[in-house]
């Protein structure tokens, strides 16, 4: 069988292309984040930086560490943790610097537009109250996205995946940026339902959140906590968008090829009841998942080392027995 022969530096060449892609997405994202809270008047709380800012270099230490030492898991790991960490961060200031400067809401387009599809969110939510067992499966799914997150990684950096590490962090980044830059475009407060006429229900982000927005909104609250930053993205919803790209990451991985999109799918269809999100918020976040990872992955091949080329070679390549 003729094969194309690359040699190890071209092999770790082309395992770096989407980790750099990430950096230079992460790059941009902040500009465009600084740019975006000029004038805005945001303080960011001095003591509240500090655990944020020990976090990252933490991270930073452990990847230089694992890649000067030779451990390249240790290093993939921190590396992903470490552009994770840092999409969060600026992800929400982004997203809160976008609903300060928002337009009027969207809600009630929303709401229609979910009528216009079926979904009937008080029968939904009666139905939930009704069945304590099912949600306490559905919270643990919903409030444990960053879990999942950290036991892809693991799992990936364990078995040494590290193009699909890379991969899938750089299309959670490239999707988690079009969903900030999104809501920022067509704003709303979420699916809001008043959790006390239930008996089970809790209370979901959006109705958590309610304050939070009305401030950003009319310039009340200006003030960022580094440490309880919260996620205020409606449309689309990240929490569909994320599972997917973990689960496709997982698939093999024995113990998680089965484990990952069910925990996904739970944490999909708890959406709406945790999140306050609208069905069209879930459908939006569902559908940005595969271009996501088709950019990513057509820049990562556009990226990749060609063959060296043989001219004795009837084929124009090194020929290698496999």
């Amino acid at each position: 069988m003729v094969a194309s022969r690359i040699s190890p530096d071209s092999r770790r060449d082309a395992a770096g292309a989407a980790p750099r892609f990430s950096w230079w997405l992460l790059g941009v994202m902040t500009l465009i984040c600084l740019f975006t809270c000029i004038g805005l008047g945001f303080r960011i709380d001095p003591v509240r930086v500090v655990p944020p800012l020990t976090v990252l270099a933490l991270l930073a230490a452990a990847g230089f560490w694992g890649q000067s030492s030779g451990r390249d898991r240790l290093a993939m790991g921190a590396v992903a943790f470490l552009q994770m960490t840092l999409f969060t961060i600026v992800g929400v200031v982004f997203a809160y610097a976008l609903a300060a400067r928002a337009g009027p809401l969207w809600d009630m387009r929303f709401a229609e537009a979910d009528r216009w599809l079926g979904f009937d969110w008080p029968a939904v939510f009666q139905a939930a109250d009704q069945a304590p067992f099912a949600l306490w499966i559905g919270g643990f799914a919903y409030h444990s996205l960053t879990l999942q997150m950290v036991v892809a990684i693991v799992a990936l950096s364990a078995c040494g995946q590290a193009e699909r590490l890379a991969l899938t962090v750089a299309a959670a980044i490239l999707a988690g940026f079009v969903t900030i830059a999104l809501s920022g475009a067509v704003p709303a407060m979420g699916n809001v339902f008043d959790p006390t006429g239930y008996r089970h229900l809790w209370p979901s982000i959006a109705w958590m959140e309610r304050d939070l927005i009305t401030g950003l909104r009319d310039g009340s609250h200006r003030t960022l906590d580094l440490t309880q930053l919260m996620g205020i993205v409606s449309f689309p919803s990240y929490h569909a968008t994320l599972p997917v790209l973990l689960a496709w990451a997982q698939r093999d991985i024995r113990g998680l090829r089965w484990t990952a999109p069910i925990w996904a799918g739970v944490t999909i269809l708890a959406t709406p009841l945790f999140g306050g999100h609208y069905g069209v918020d879930v459908i939006a976040g569902l559908a940005l998942a595969p271009p996501a990872l088709i950019v990513v992955r057509r820049l990562f091949a556009a990226d990749r080392p060609q063959p060296v080329r043989n001219p004795r070679s009837p084929l124009g390549v090194r020929d290698a027995v496999a």
